[in-house]
């Protein structure tokens, strides 16, 4: 699956939105998109990715943001990707750290520790580097990501990761904002605790090595589909550590350090 070329035609692309759409309304996730268009590619996901994001601008919603995905390279193997992906954070999406999380809002919900970013200059030059990354960055949160997937079971490949908004659904962010030269970044180590005990664990290095350097590749490829990130601006920067499932009225806490921690509180 290529990532230069689109094949599915303006219907096409269309008639995939609108089924992505229909099952975040009536919360019936949908059947995989894959199989139903033999040769589509990654292009064609971002196509599909894009109608639905004009379609909620459209619709009243505000963009908070940008989401990185697939910043494993064990996870980038499986789905047969050599680079990440990227969906959009819109401003309803975001929840309040100690605030509950409304379970009605998604289907199969599940979480992660990230290292989010927000932007205090736009990133729009030609010749981005890290050190115009890291210039930009205002200061640095811990968060959750709750990953969801409009796609039945979770039977996704990267058409349908990709089409569905690279498997959001909503995000938490910490209130102990840092400046990045007061948190070792590469190292920094997470924790996703439940009822006291540890269910997932990371540090910095498992997002592509390094938060930032999944950052810069956002930052690159934003500019080169016409949207760069612009100041103020919500980066959420990939997992530091396994998926967990998120239950029903229970609590899971993201410690990171460095950074302290945020909760996200399921509703029943």
């Amino acid at each position: 699956m290529t990532g230069t070329i689109m094949t599915l035609s303006n219907h096409d692309i269309e008639q995939a939105a609108a089924r992505i759409r229909e099952a975040e309304r009536s919360g019936v996730a949908c059947l995989p998109l894959t199989p139903d268009y033999p040769g589509c590619t990654t292009a064609d996901a971002y196509a599909v990715q894009e109608a639905n994001t004009v379609h909620a601008i459209a619709a009243g919603r505000k963009l908070a943001g940008r989401k990185i995905g697939l910043t494993s390279r064990a996870v980038q193997a499986q789905l047969g990707v050599d680079q990440p992906d990227f969906g959009v954070l819109f401003a309803d999406m975001a929840i309040a750290d100690g605030e509950e999380v409304s379970y009605s809002r998604l289907l199969q919900p599940k979480l992660e520790g990230e290292i989010a970013f927000v932007l205090g200059k736009t990133l729009d030059s030609s010749d981005i580097t890290l050190t115009s990354v890291i210039d930009a960055v205002e200061y640095c949160l811990p968060a959750i990501e709750i990953v969801d997937s409009r796609i039945a079971d979770w039977k996704i490949g990267i058409f349908d990761t990709i089409a569905d908004n690279a498997s959001s659904g909503l995000y938490v962010l910490g209130t102990t904002p840092r400046r990045i030269a007061q948190v070792d970044l590469r190292l920094c180590g997470m924790v996703v605790e439940h009822r006291g005990e540890a269910v997932s664990t990371g540090a910095g290095l498992a997002c592509l090595g390094n938060p930032l350097n999944a950052t810069l590749w956002l930052a690159r490829k934003m500019i080169e589909v016409g949207r760069p990130l612009g100041e103020g601006d919500t980066i959420l920067s990939g997992a530091l550590g396994p998926m967990v499932a998120a239950e029903r009225g229970e609590v899971y806490e993201v410690r990171i350090n460095g950074l302290g921690s945020v909760r996200a509180i399921m509703s029943r």
